[in-house]
């Protein structure tokens, strides 16, 4: 009975210091991103925008790969369920609502966890192994600033322009099947997508886009601080950043889903 109640106590004293952890890194990255300007601390941006190609641009090819398959697949199923009751052409609609509402921002969120918050952990884990870090704070530079700060940035801004890529893909994956299976035109789909999709669904999927690659970046960033033991422990930081940021996304999801749910 002991050992169970110490194995209870120790995790969740290290589950609020791992919460703490957190909530103090985004308290700093918030204070050096949207107030420290104004005091004459501006942004590195420079190191923004090469975060922003890293994090953005070299991950289009991929996000806008799977959207497309993921939409593919979500019209295929959506027909062999829907033609049972003589409502295909509802296909159209439900990719789009889909993709823009729920698929879109969490298909992207999750390839971005494993792709940049895992890079995230491994970089700063590395720093911190190879006491670059410890050398950051000799010289009085603000480690938040220097290195969390711009990756905070590419993913507000990131984030955001890949889904709407991922819901572009995913759409177009769809269409792909209605056209070519369901015999249906362009001209229709254009139509049918019009009609489903509203501002309320587009802006939903990019709110949560913008909090999902801020949950990645206080995650991978964390990890990567907090690494221990050498080589071992960057990578068990980097898995555990994945691990961690997926699994916090999919509960914010949750959240914000039920959240809009109940706003309808």
């Amino acid at each position: 009975m002991t050992s169970v109640l110490t194995y209870i106590g120790r995790n969740t004293l290290e589950l609020i210091r791992y919460v703490s952890g957190l909530i103090e890194l985004s308290r700093e990255a918030a204070y050096w991103t949207f107030v420290a300007p104004f005091k004459g601390r501006p942004l590195k941006w420079r190191n923004s925008v090469h975060q922003m190609v890293l994090v953005g641009v070299d991950s289009i090819p991929i996000v806008t790969l799977i959207a497309l398959f993921i939409g593919l697949v979500l019209a295929l199923q959506g027909a062999y369920q829907l033609q049972q009751f003589g409502a295909v052409f509802m296909v159209t609609a439900l990719v789009g609502v889909s993709m823009t509402r729920e698929l879109g921002p969490l298909i992207t969120a999750i390839i971005i966890a494993g792709r940049s918050g895992s890079a995230f952990a491994a970089e700063l884990g590395t720093m911190k192994v190879s006491e670059e870090l410890d050398a950051l704070d000799v010289m009085g530079l603000d480690r938040v600033r220097y290195l969390v700060v711009p990756k905070y940035l590419a993913m507000i801004v990131m984030m955001p322009c890949l889904t709407i890529l991922a819901d572009l893909a995913g759409i177009l994956g769809g269409g792909i099947f209605e056209v070519f299976q369901l015999d249906q035109n362009v001209y229709t789909l254009l139509a049918y997508n019009r009609d489903s999709l509203h501002m309320r669904d587009i802006w939903t999927g990019l709110i949560k886009s913008i909090v999902f690659g801020l949950i990645i970046t206080k995650v991978g960033c964390f990890e990567g601080f907090s690494v221990r033991g050498g080589a071992e422990g960057v990578g068990k930081a980097t898995t555990s950043s994945v691990v961690v940021s997926i699994f916090l996304v999919i509960l914010a999801d949750v959240i914000f889903t039920a959240i809009f749910y109940y706003t309808g």
